[in-house]
Formats: C-alpha cells, structure tokens, sequence
C-alpha cells in the first residue's frame, strides 16, 4: 500500500532564512519536493519554465482561478501566483512530502482547503540579526530597509498560527530541528501503517 506523503507550508518574514533552509532540507531528506507555483511574471535569464517556475499568462491564470485550480494564489507586486491543487495532491498520493514556500497569509488559504497541513513558521533570533541580514550588501537606502523591517515584523506577528517553530540562529541545529519535524511525522502511527501494511499484517498472522 502506498504512503501519502504529508503537505507542509513553511513561512518566514524576508532575512530569516527560509529558503536557504528549504534547499538543505530537500538536498538532505528523500521523497521531498518543493511545490513550483505558476505565475504570470516574466521569466527571468537561467530560469525554466516548470522548474523555477510554471510560466502563464494572466488570461490563462485567470481561468485557472475560475475553474477552482489553486490551493492558493495571490497577487505580489502585478504579479499573480498560485498553487496548483491537483499537482500537490498527485505528488501526496505518491508518498512525496510537499513544501509549499509560502506567507502566512497562503499558509491560511492552503489550511481551509487541506486542514491536514502542517504549518512551520521561521523566525530570526533578533531583530538586530534580521536587520544586518536584509541589509544586506548595502546597496538600500535606511528608509527601503525600514520599510522591509516593518514588514517582517508584521509577518513574524502570525507564528502562532504555526504548528511548529524553528529559529535560525545557528544554520545547522536550524537544519537538524527542520529534519526532525519531518523524520518525526513520517513515524507517526497512521503514516508507518499505510507505509508498512503488508509488513504488519505479517508480523501479526
């Protein structure tokens, strides 16, 4: 019997990390994927269509919105993006994990439609810390820095809608608490039965 594989949204303000720790995450566990969103957005030099992501235009986004084709989708900066429903649920039926990179705001969307999901939000371990980080190689002024501040912080007020929560203070033990979430779901009782039916029924007859 086949394993369903288990949805995960995973947010976090801008400087916290995010998406450095997702990259190690997949790079490190199997049966891991990372949902690939369409947007309307140009493509940009070195990027692929269906790997960075699924380029449409806004016509055609559009009607995947009318025919209910997203688990979440949002408009960022004239840009729309969404997640496609039937590709998370195909890859879950395979016994693939998904991450779906995304704000508090989808994470929302995402937990009315698959109330299964499990959400993970990211923090910094100051906001000193997240300053430096979006400051970056210094090429914005105070006042863009300011702005991005703002915004994290509104951002990092929704953690508690978070089922589990990771700071990234140290990279590493930041990794190792993220594989854990993940190791440890994976041997919950209901996902080892459907993983290991054949093997239990075995051992019992």
């Amino acid at each position: 019997m086949s394993s369903l594989g288990t949805l995960y949204t995973v947010s976090a303000p801008s400087g916290a990390g995010k998406t450095s720790l997702v990259k190690a995450l997949i790079e490190n566990l199997s049966d891991i994927q990372v949902s690939v969103s369409h947007t309307t957005r140009a493509m940009r030099p070195g990027e692929q269509d269906g790997v960075n992501y699924h380029f449409v235009d806004r016509d055609q986004f559009v009607a995947m919105v009318n025919d209910n084709a997203f688990l979440e989708h949002a408009e960022v900066f004239g840009n729309m993006y969404g997640t496609s429903t039937q590709w998370v649920k195909d890859t879950l039926a395979q016994g693939t994990d998904v991450i779906l990179e995304i704000d508090w705001q989808g994470a929302q969307q995402v937990r009315k439609l698959m109330p299964e999901v499990v959400s993970l939000f990211i923090l910094p371990p100051s906001r000193e810390e997240l300053r430096r980080r979006l400051t970056g190689r210094g090429q914005d002024d105070e006042s863009v820095i300011d702005g991005r501040m703002q915004e994290a912080i509104s951002e990092m007020s929704h953690y508690v809608e978070g089922e589990y929560l990771i700071i990234n203070d140290d990279f590493e033990r930041a990794l190792d608490d993220f594989k854990a979430i993940i190791l440890c779901l994976r041997t919950k009782l209901e996902n080892q039965q459907q993983r290991h039916g054949e093997l239990l029924a075995e051992l019992l007859s």
